[in-house]
């Protein structure tokens, strides 16, 4: 028995299908969603959502936002997402280098905070891009 499963930002809506599991980033650790999962409204961080229907996986990278279960349907409202056939290894891997050239001057603690957020978000993009490009696999939606 498969869940409904939307992922939307302010600008479109990233995917829409049925899935057999959602497993997002909470602010806890993990949190997988299976069909009759108990309602529930949270927090995510920035990271990898994977989602897996008849045995394929498929990634979304997101760099926070809410996740709600309800009886008939799973959405995520995220801040930004990137399907992983979207991402572009060689920017997020030029973004993982300026994060980390920006990480080895002297900063502000507000701007390590933001330099380690945006080595964070590069590192996972480029995590997703790799595995992407070994697996070829990919689910529509």
């Amino acid at each position: 028995m498969p869940i409904r499963f939307e992922l939307v930002t302010a600008e479109r809506i990233v995917f829409q299908d049925e899935v057999d599991v959602v497993v997002v980033p909470g602010v806890e650790g993990e949190l997988a969603v299976l069909p009759r999962h108990a309602p529930l409204l949270t927090v995510i961080q920035p990271g990898e959502i994977r989602l897996r229907k008849k045995g394929v996986e498929s990634s979304i990278v997101v760099t926070g936002g809410f996740l709600e279960v309800r009886p008939d349907k799973v959405t995520v409202l995220a801040d930004a997402a990137e399907r992983a056939e979207e991402i572009d290894a060689a920017r997020a891997e030029a973004a993982m280098k300026r994060a980390e050239e920006r990480m080895k001057g002297k900063l502000t603690p507000e701007d390590l905070r933001l330099a380690e957020s945006a080595l964070r978000r590069a590192a996972v993009r480029l995590k997703v891009a790799r595995r992407r490009r070994g697996s070829g696999a990919r689910m529509e939606g």
